[in-house]
């Protein structure tokens, strides 16, 4: 996928470039390159301020939507065949599409400082602050008084966060090594047969995850282009049909836990040479399933497009919802929301509190959490001060 392919006859406008990005929903521009999206300059004369591309905002929220839909389906898998089918044909998919998007806008990460910086405040500060946060509230939800807060330790969602960060700290390696799929493939199937890595930063996932955010590394316009194709929307159709009959069957046949990729091989009590085998097709079929998902995002500006800055939000709210809804009991106190019109409910609430978690007033409360500025904690950068010093001179 290092290529650029041009797809035949497609007559498309082609996709704007990605621009840095250091939080996979914030995408702020970095200080010097743009002005903040909160904040809108006047552009000069004769340029055009950056936009935000609407497809990639709409794949976004799409995307955490299918994730928080996945985790409310999550009780009802025991009891549920068809609920089964449903979740692992999200699960194959939903996180492989925000992890490629999330290579895809860390092409030009660099280690120039206010990249690491944006870094930091983005990824690294979000990830203490919920990690405490959650363990608190395991201790009140859960009546766990003895949970430990861990940082090397993610628990729940936050384990996104930690594996962004190694990820994207290792984006100049990539760019460096000859055949940078295959490799992080192969690291990600010797990771699902080494049940001692432990839980140190959840590198089980990290590792095994990884191959997806480097293909996001090398995708280019022309690969978003190709799946945007009316023949592939067409196929996608039935593929998707195809992988719900097939998931159908192995739900009693096979556990879903080898689609959260947390786990080895062996602790899934499955022969080591599975491990090498599941990895490869599972990639297989998640590479399939993320190019359908892809095929049907909208190109054009929705009633949800904005929603897209705001996923992240979204993705580690609603985790204080969707675990209580197991500590309290919710699914075992009210029985009828394990029958088809409680599914039903269960997915339009959780679809309803994801998007309003996106949305911008939620953002604006948030934001401290976030996407805090820290100006506090850097130095100032040499070239900025130089700058500033030269604008005072000229004013």
């Amino acid at each position: 996928m290092t290529n650029t392919l041009r797809p035949h006859g497609y007559q498309r406008t082609p996709l704007p470039p990605a621009r840095d990005a250091v939080a996979t929903d914030s995408e702020r521009p970095a200080a010097g390159d743009a002005p903040d999206q909160r904040k809108p300059a006047t552009p000069a004369a004769g340029n055009k301020p950056k936009q935000r591309d609407s497809f990639f905002d709409n794949a976004k929220y799409l995307a955490i939507v299918l994730v928080a839909m996945g985790h409310a389906w999550e009780p009802l898998t025991d009891g549920s065949r068809t609920a089964e089918a449903l979740y692992m044909v999200v699960y194959s998919f939903h996180m492989p599409a925000f992890i490629i998007i999330s290579g895809y806008f860390s092409r030009s990460f660099d280690m120039r400082p206010d990249r690491l910086k944006r870094l930091v405040t983005g990824v690294a500060v979000p990830y203490v602050i919920f990690e405490v946060a959650y363990t608190f509230f395991k201790r009140w939800a859960d009546d766990d008084p003895t949970q430990p807060i861990s940082l090397l330790d993610p628990w729940y969602l936050t384990w996104f966060l930690a594996a962004l960060f190694v990820w994207r700290l290792s984006t100049p390696l990539w760019k460096l090594v000859r055949w940078p799929v295959p490799l992080a493939l192969a690291i990600g199937a010797l990771a699902s047969i080494s049940p001692d890595i432990g839980d140190d930063l959840d590198l089980q996932r990290v590792l095994q995850f990884l191959p997806f955010f480097v293909v996001g590394l090398f995708m280019k316009p022309e690969h978003f282009q190709m799946v945007r194709r009316r023949e592939v929307r067409i196929l996608s159709v039935p593929i998707f049909a195809v992988a719900l009959l097939i998931a159908y069957w192995a739900g009693p046949r096979m556990s879903s836990a080898w689609f959260y990729h947390r786990d080895s091989a062996q602790e899934l009590t499955a022969p080591w040479w599975s491990g090498l085998v599941m990895t490869l097709a599972l990639f297989g079929c998640s590479m399939i399933l993320v190019a359908c998902f892809f095929a049907w995002v909208p190109r054009r500006k929705m009633w949800f497009t904005a929603l897209g800055a705001g996923t992240l939000y979204g993705y580690l709210l609603h985790g204080f919802l969707a675990k209580g809804s197991r500590f309290w009991g919710w699914f075992d106190d009210y029985a009828w929301l394990q029958t088809p019109w409680g599914a039903i409910v269960v997915t339009v609430i959780a679809g309803a509190v994801v998007t309003v978690l996106c949305t911008p007033p939620v953002q604006r409360v948030f934001r401290f959490a976030m996407e805090p500025k820290m100006e506090w904690a850097f130095k100032k950068d040499a070239a900025e001060l130089a700058r500033g010093r030269a604008k005072a001179t000229t004013g």
